[in-house]
């Protein structure tokens, strides 16, 4: 069972399991597949987290693919670089548009040497042969989608970028119908050398100077921008995954750069002790109760969360049964939380709280093979299109700009402030769900910036305490905090409880959330055991198994 943003990729997914790959060979081809007919939110020139399940061995291994910040160069120093990122010549706050289309913000790409990582530990088909879907679809050309179509159409920075207007756009400035067959032999052309020659391919040589040459071609002062080293010399690397306990469930996720599993569990662990009812995801007091549980746990993300290669996250803490018991009794039902500080925990008086703008343009997928192995991958090149700069194909990120754009407040740093060579925090939750056997229940992630935890937590409450079937889970209607406000899903069963919660004192604020939630759920039906996909009915998702 494969379940991904777009039907391509879930049967290429498929087809390496068929070839006799297993859950890694197939999440591979799915990656390089969105790269081509899912640009807008993915991609080999983004980053990603991967969570491995190995059904023999019972272990579960991650792999962080995050991009990372350029080292310093030149004349600047660390400080400069840290406190003068998202700032102009004359030191006036840059504007979000200066930031992602300049090249300013592009990070050193992770997803390519992630995947090559994770391949070398559990993959079972050659490298190569996971290229072979997308590289003919490149070659023979996809049917463009009604959502491609339609951010194509409303996006005003990718035109200006003559590679991507070249193979996105008509003469006249017009989008690629949706339906239109659209060829990249040029992305063909890169996965073939990838294929040949791994991540080298396109980290050294002429795919890294395109990558340099693109981002100065668009503006971007060469001391601001990545360097051929920093692209050269990235690495992914082998993290230890987080688990932590919800009722009778075992749940495991990313750990940090990526908070989504440490405030997943956060959000779980203070609803189940402050005794709120969940068994009807949609009563008053109970999304009143998730959403001031996400106001917790993300007043503690924006406090402690960062690169722990940089800081010291006190994951222990944070997920320590007597702190989440605190945390939770804050909890009022008659009333709400409005903006809470952060739990309190030594390194509470030394960090100022993080302000990046995670921006909602990210792809999950969700993947069993025939063995039981499971994978949960979740990337991202950040906005819609990245950075909006066109390489070989493919699209550069803008992951820079989920750093804090404060570096310091009051004399104290944020921990998710921008220095030379860290990687960004990350809402990404790829998750698995093991029962009280340790058997795999289900495997879960989301796309959607921020909202990203919140859309995971709400589909494990759905699918835990209100015994949802897969599909309903998935299509359960949003509700989350933001600053100052709670946003309320526009047009959905969710307007119903405005009433109730503005009684609790909810400023209240209609939003789309286009989650983009992907779940494998087991199920035994007639005395078989199965496996149920479910595809988040906001974006063009599909579920293809055997």
């Amino acid at each position: 069972m494969a379940v991904t943003a777009n039907r391509y990729a879930s049967e290429a997914a498929v087809t390496m399991m068929k070839q006799g790959g297993n859950a890694v060979d197939a999440a591979l081809a799915a990656q390089w597949m969105l790269t081509l007919v899912e640009p807008q939110s993915s991609g080999i020139g983004g980053g990603a987290f991967l969570l491995h399940w190995q059904a023999e061995t019972k272990k579960i291994r991650s792999w962080d693919g995050r991009e990372t910040a350029r080292r310093v160069t030149g004349t600047n120093s660390p400080d400069l670089a840290t406190q003068g990122f998202f700032r102009r010549a004359d030191g006036s706050p840059a504007g979000y548009a200066e930031m992602i289309a300049t090249g300013r913000a592009v990070g050193a790409p992770g997803v390519v040497p992630m995947l090559k990582l994770a391949h070398q530990a559990q993959g079972r088909l050659p490298w190569a042969t996971t290229f072979e879907p997308a590289i003919a679809l490149a070659e023979s050309g996809f049917l463009v989608s009604m959502r491609l179509n339609k951010l194509l159409t409303n996006d005003s920075f990718l035109r200006k970028d003559p590679a991507s207007f070249a193979l996105y756009y008509n003469a006249d400035g017009s989008a690629k119908q949706a339906g239109e067959r659209l060829k990249n032999p040029a992305l063909a052309k890169t996965l073939r050398a990838i294929a040949e020659s791994g991540p080298r391919a396109m980290q050294e040589g002429e795919i890294a100077q395109a990558i340099v040459s693109a981002m100065i071609a668009r503006g971007a002062p060469a001391n601001d921008i990545l360097s051929l080293s920093d692209i050269a010399d990235y690495r992914a690397k082998e993290r230890d995954p987080v688990c932590g306990l919800y009722r009778t469930w075992k749940i495991c996720s990313m750990g940090p750069p990526s908070s989504g599993g440490i405030t997943v569990l956060q959000i779980l662990g203070q609803l189940e002790r402050s005794g709120a009812a969940m068994s009807d995801p949609m009563s008053p007091t109970a999304t009143h109760a998730f959403v001031e549980s996400s106001r917790l746990a993300f007043a503690d993300r924006g406090r402690y969360l960062a690169d722990p290669d940089f800081v010291v996250v006190p994951q222990t803490q944070l997920l320590d049964g007597t702190y989440l018991t605190g945390r939770a009794s804050l909890i009022n039902p008659e009333r709400t939380l409005g903006n809470p500080p952060p739990g309190d925990l030594p390194q509470k008086l030394t960090l100022a709280d993080d302000d990046a703008l995670e921006i909602p343009a990210t792809t999950h997928l969700s993947i069993i093979d025939a063995d039981g192995n499971a994978v949960a991958m979740t990337s991202s090149v950040e906005s819609a299109f990245g950075s909006r700069i066109g390489v070989g194909g493919f699209l550069l990120n803008n992951q820079l700009t989920d750093f804090s754009w404060t570096a310091e407040k009051d004399g104290k740093p944020v921990a998710n402030r921008m220095e030379p060579g860290k990687r960004p925090l990350s809402s990404m939750a790829p998750t698995f769900v093991f029962d009280d056997d340790n058997r795999l229940y289900a495997v879960v992630g989301s796309a959607g910036g921020p909202r990203i935890i919140n859309y995971v937590a709400r589909a494990l409450s759905a699918l835990l305490d209100g015994k949802y079937e897969p599909t309903a889970a998935v299509t359960l209607p949003h509700l989350g905090p933001r600053p100052n406000a709670t946003d309320v899903e526009r047009g959905t069963a969710a307007e119903s409880l405005i009433v109730e919660f503005e009684k609790r004192g909810h400023v209240i604020m209609k939003s789309e959330m286009t989650s983009g939630t992907h779940l494998i759920v087991r199920e035994v039906v007639g005395g078989q055991a199965g496996w149920a996909g479910a595809v988040d009915p906001r974006r063009e998702g599909f579920a293809a198994g055997d």
